[in-house]
């Protein structure tokens, strides 16, 4: 992403380069800009380089997509956490990516919020972005994951199938006596 600078290696997705201006990240914990939620997104789509002719209807669009059109003209530091987090997957779809990476987007988020974020991350897999997601809860990751990808104390454990994984777990930390995750009961 940027956030530090690369020594070696480059980026593919499916066999070819990836340029940075096609992907985009939402932290855990999301800061707003000192301006209404529709002017947070335009401010992301001048960034972005999308024309100033067409910035107006794009906001408008991305945040309808994330369920905040009514809150447009509302301060973005005056929003629920969850809809804080809402605003900023409409800023980084304001890059348009082909790949959106999400931190703990759920964190510390009551239900309703959880699930509204959850709808916006299967629309946009239903238009195609593919998510990559970090999360501790399994739950989650069962209703959300193709793929999974476990990762303990910094170390690749498993990767594959979300179906596979939690039907046939191949190592040990996968187990759910043992896995990390809040498992069903």
């Amino acid at each position: 992403m940027g956030l530090i600078n690369v020594t070696s290696g480059r980026i593919e997705w499916t066999g070819q380069g990836m340029d940075a201006k096609r992907y985009a990240i939402v932290f855990q914990r999301p800061t707003m800009l000192r301006r209404r939620a529709a002017g947070n997104v335009r401010y992301a789509l001048a960034a972005a380089n999308v024309p100033r002719a067409s910035r107006t209807d794009r906001t408008a669009e991305l945040l309808t997509l994330v369920g905040l059109e009514h809150l447009a003209r509302r301060p973005a530091r005056q929003l629920s956490g969850g809809e804080q987090q809402r605003l900023a997957l409409a800023r980084a779809l304001a890059r348009d990516p082909v790949v959106l990476f999400l931190d703990e987007p759920t964190a510390s988020l009551d239900p309703a919020a959880t699930k509204a974020i959850e709808d916006v991350i299967r629309s946009l897999t239903a238009r195609g972005v593919k998510v990559v997601m970090s999360t501790h809860d399994i739950g989650q990751a069962r209703r959300l994951a193709g793929d999974i990808v476990l990762l303990h104390r910094g170390r690749l454990v498993e990767a594959g199938p979300a179906a596979d994984f939690f039907a046939k777990p191949r190592s040990e930390e996968a187990m759910p006596a043992n896995c990390c995750f809040e498992c069903n009961r």
